[in-house]
Order: C-alpha cells, then structure tokens, then sequence
C-alpha cells in the first residue's frame, strides 16, 4: 500500500466515522420530533446526496418528502416480479409528486437469472434471489448518496422494533433515516386519508404487505400483515433492512 492510499483510507474512515457520528446525535434529539422535522433535517443535512427508496406499496412517504425537498431522488427496485398494480403505481407516482423516480435494475434480467440459476430461484433459494433482485441492485444505486431514508416502522415486524429514526447503516457505511418509525397502523392510514396520498390498488385486494407476485399472498383479515410475505418460508425480511 503506498502513502497515497494509506491517506485515502484514512479520508474514508474519517468521513464514516463524521457520519456515524452524526447519525447517534442526530437519533438522541429527533427521537420524538414529527416526521416533516425529520426529514427537513435531512435535507438540510445532506442535501442532493440524500435520496429516499420506495417499494410504492404506496406514495405516503415520497407524499412527506415531495414537500420538504421537491425533486428528491426516489429509488424503485424493478426485480422484474412486480405486480402489474405496483409498476402502475409507480408511473402514477412519476405523473403525481414532483419527485425523480429511477428505476433500479438487478445485473441479470429475470431470463438471464433463470438461464444461469435455473427456474423458480426465489422457491427454491429466496435469500439468494432476495439478494440479486433487491439487496445488491440497492447497494449499488446508493454509492452516490450519503443517507437515504425508509420507510420501515417498529411495528411491522419483530425485526424492526428497535429501529431508530436516525441510525447509522454500518453494512453500507451511510446515514439511515427513518422519519415515521413511530408511526403505528393508524397513524399510517389517517395520513394517507386527509392527505390524499396514492396507495397501489393491491391494498384494496387483501394484500396488506406487498412485494414480489411470486412470493406474495393474499392475507385474511386478523391475520399478521406480513404472513403474506415468503409464505411457508420461515423468512420475513428480503435482507435490506438486515
């Protein structure tokens, strides 16, 4: 290693280190702050290298952020196994809110997966497609950010509970930001309501959790939201969030 790169590494370990730092103040003091403060925080914080991701399960969160930062980033991963109703709420969302939409794409096309991996990856491997489809296409489209923010809440599954709503994401060395992680169920559905907010029309059909067609079923009323995801596959996260 020359003195070049010893000095580089240096610049990046302190710049994650300059990150994760403000990733724990910023965690203290917005904890009980609403979301729209959140999210003014960071725009204001990170500016153009801040973007948000969307799975357009529907639009409230790009409805938050649209008026906070006009024309933020929005990252969609198109796995190729979406429902019909989610691309369509997809290109709504680009007519709609003043936001830019990239579509995400995995390395491989669906044909290519099945040509090298073989048919029905996500049956018979769903950690493995969950990866080539979603985690690592993600990985890639948020080098050029510094933070991007979610929308996961603690109450949706035991795997988020402790989310913060700032937190440092050590796996891609980058700020989280989580601005309706308190939000429960209800708080969710008032907002969508007095706000007017798209929702993908699947919402209306029994699927209170939506991913993948193939990996996603219709939920009876009672049930856990999330039952419908990876059905019979003991998994309940695609490795995002993990």
């Amino acid at each position: 290693m020359t003195l070049v790169d010893i000095e580089a590494d240096l610049r990046a370990n302190r710049a994650a280190f300059d990150l994760r730092h403000i990733a724990e103040s910023a965690a203290a003091y917005l904890e009980d702050a609403p979301a729209l403060e959140i999210i003014r925080w960071a725009a204001a914080t990170f500016g153009d290298r801040l973007c948000l991701t969307s799975s357009m399960s529907d639009a409230l969160l790009i409805d938050l952020v649209s008026r906070v930062k006009p024309g933020c980033d929005v990252l969609f991963i198109d796995t190729g196994y979406h429902f019909a109703e989610t691309i369509g709420t997809r290109d709504a969302v680009r007519q709609v809110y003043n936001v830019n939409v990239i579509d995400v794409l995995p390395s491989r096309t669906v044909e290519e997966q099945e040509r090298d991996l073989g048919p029905r990856l996500y049956g018979r491997n769903p950690d493995l497609c969950c990866y080539l489809r979603k985690v690592e296409p993600l990985n890639r489209a948020l080098e050029p950010y510094l933070a991007w923010i979610s929308g996961i809440r603690r109450d949706e599954a035991p795997t988020r509970a402790n989310v913060k709503v700032v937190e440092w994401d050590a796996k891609r060395q980058m700020v989280k930001v989580n601005p309706i992680a308190k939000w429960t169920q209800e708080d969710v559905d008032n907002y969508i309501a007095d706000n007017g907010v798209l929702v993908n029309p699947l919402h209306f059909d029994g699927y209170p959790s939506i991913g993948c067609a193939p990996c996603t079923r219709r939920v009876a009323e009672g049930e856990d939201p999330r039952s419908g995801r990876w059905a019979g596959l003991g998994k309940i996260e695609c490795g995002i969030h993990t």
